[in-house]
């Protein structure tokens, strides 16, 4: 069953946007970004949550050394700057465009209170994402500080095999179609590209998956 599932055939920019909703409607714009645009900074006032319309964006934070550490990397429909709805009153991590065209749809914490206050449903799968963002972004970590590479880049297959994995029919296994590139799964699981590539094609060798692109059949699961 899919890690997500309590946001299961639910686009949160669908249901939450303010646009969607006739007392916001029309004091509600979209703001676009280029690649590399930062939309907030570690250490800026915490007064919003994004919804991603298009676009791709990475969030993270840098080392007291100047290297940068990611944390996520998030596509259309999803949520982010979500801590601000906890109460968070400065940014901990830096928001940055991807993607030349992304469009974010920023809410006012208040807003979103507003939002939530008359839908209890929703208000409880918002809770769930934030708890479960929270205890993914806190094992990743542990992976990065006390795991090799390869247990890294498993346990990140192994998120992409629950959270985009569907049977393919011709073969009977899991098939995952994802929004990645080769780079952004290297600095998701704090490697380079050059031993990216080694550890796939090392897998792909000892028949755990198949790939190309940003499609990975899994062949198998690994020992």
């Amino acid at each position: 069953m899919s890690k997500i599932w309590f946001l299961e055939n639910v686009n949160l920019f669908k249901i939450l946007c303010p646009h969607k909703f006739k007392d916001y409607k029309d004091c509600h714009n979209f703001t676009h970004y280029s690649k590399s645009d930062y939309i907030y900074f570690e250490e800026d006032a915490s007064n919003k949550v994004y919804l991603i319309e298009k676009g791709k964006v990475k969030l993270g934070y840098y080392n007291e050394d100047g290297s940068e550490v990611i944390k996520a990397i998030l596509c259309k429909g999803e949520l982010f700057g979500e801590k601000a709805i906890l109460g968070e009153e400065k940014r901990n991590e830096f928001a940055q465009s991807m993607d030349n065209k992304t469009s974010i749809c920023p809410i006012g914490v208040t807003t979103l209170h507003d939002l939530m206050r008359d839908n209890q449903t929703f208000t409880l799968k918002i809770y769930k994402f934030i708890s479960f963002r929270i205890q993914k972004l806190e094992r990743r970590l542990q992976l990065l500080m006390f795991k090799d590479a390869k247990t890294r880049l498993l346990d990140f297959l192994d998120e992409l095999c629950e959270d985009y994995g569907v049977c393919c029919e011709e073969t009977g296994k899991l098939k995952a179609s994802h929004p990645y590139t080769q780079k952004d799964i290297a600095n998701l699981i704090g490697t380079s590209r050059p031993t990216l590539n080694l550890i796939m094609n090392e897998l792909k060798d000892d028949g755990v998956i198949n790939f190309k692109g940003k499609e990975i059949l899994f062949l198998k699961k690994s020992a």
